[in-house]
């Protein structure tokens, strides 16, 4: 069995960030820097950005973790840039790897380096973003990205009180990444709670624009998320109001609001529809604080690095991974086994026990 993990406090999410300097520095994220040392061998950590603390967190926790366990670390950031990725990650190989932690900015876009990787007989985890067409990818640690949807379509279900109420409601939807898995996933799942309400016509959507190829958001980017808003206002919703907005992540759900702010929501007379997020950020929660984004979906990254460091010690010491999933994530070559972890819905009414009281921030951390 892979060793337990200690019960000593993890790394918040501002710690991460003021951090993020120290650990580029000390974890090989600059390239040509010595490959780091560690008794039980070296992970490269590749994760998709800095722009999102959620990202910078999950790498502060996972160096932390690693290191523990006697691990040296090699952490670099792509800035969502593909080419970058794939050269850090092909760096970490030719500098000695004995692992690959990697986070996707293109599931698809990393078929070449993996099988660099698996000539060289390095395992590949691939961390919370599943890395498609590629059968060198061993394990997948992520949360239930199903039930983030779920979770999602079940907030706006709640809030709208559609089990009740005859509406119509306007609705309009926001989906991530066309080329992160995920994306289909969260999508799956909040339309799972929320097809019957459209079929029935407690919901309209009314851009009529459903699928995920119309509703899609290239990068996670919340400025094109906004300059789509824009649109969407402009061309359906000049005579009425819009009830909700299915958002599935935190960038996206603040671009949404700031184009609704701009046209004179936000007021006690229009105040903002329901707006969904995901990933707890600083910005977001504040903005939930504040009576603007409704919700979030909160996915405790201490917890998932904490995890990951469990799998790769097991890989590493040949011992049984743990996985809780061997059925649900195919990336096109077959059937990745998955840890999945559970996330928690988050809103003004459970934001401090959920995120206080847990530890992931400080009350001050809230503070404008």
């Amino acid at each position: 069995m892979p060793r337990h993990r200690s019960d000593r406090a993890r790394v918040s999410a501002p710690a991460a960030l003021a951090a993020l300097s120290l650990l580029l520095t000390s974890c090989g994220g600059v390239g040509d820097a010595a490959q780091p040392e560690g008794e039980n061998g070296v992970v490269g950590i590749s994760m998709p950005t800095q722009s999102w603390e959620r990202w910078v967190n999950d790498g502060a926790n996972m160096v932390s973790d690693f290191e523990e366990r006697g691990y040296g670390t090699d952490l670099q950031f792509a800035e969502d840039v593909v080419e970058d990725q794939l050269a850090q990650v092909e760096n970490m190989i030719t500098r000695g790897a004995d692992v690959l932690v990697i986070a996707a900015v293109d599931g698809s876009a990393l078929g070449d380096v993996l099988d660099m990787a698996a000539d060289n007989d390095i395992p590949v985890i691939a961390y919370d973003r599943l890395i498609m067409e590629s059968p060198n990818v061993d394990y997948y640690a992520t949360f239930d990205n199903h039930q983030v949807g779920v979770l999602q379509g079940e907030y706006i279900v709640d809030t709208l009180d559609l089990e009740n109420e005859d509406g119509p409601f306007n609705i309009e939807l926001f989906g991530g990444a066309p080329d992160d898995n995920n994306s289909y996933f969260f999508n799956d799942g909040a339309m799972e709670v929320l097809q019957p309400h459209i079929d029935d016509g407690t919901l309209e959507v009314g851009s009529g624009q459903t699928s995920m190829e119309q509703i899609a958001t290239e990068r996670w980017d919340g400025s094109v998320a906004q300059s789509r808003m824009d649109n969407l206002l402009s061309a359906n919703y000049s005579d009425e109001d819009i009830d909700a907005v299915l958002s599935p992540f935190d960038g996206i759900s603040l671009g949404v609001i700031e184009s609704l702010r701009a046209i004179g929501y936000g007021t006690e007379e229009r105040p903002f529809p329901v707006v969904t997020g995901q990933d707890a950020e600083i910005s977001s929660v504040r903005s939930i604080v504040a009576g603007e984004q409704t919700q979030t979906v909160f996915k405790d990254t201490r917890e998932l690095a904490a995890q990951t460091v469990d799998m790769v010690d097991a890989v590493v010491e040949g011992e049984e991974v743990p996985v809780n999933d061997t059925e649900s994530y195919d990336n096109g070559t077959g059937v990745v086994p998955a840890f999945l972890l559970d996330p928690v819905s988050v809103d003004a009414d459970n934001y401090e026990e959920a995120l206080i009281e847990s530890g992931y921030y400080e009350e001050s951390d809230l503070d404008e």
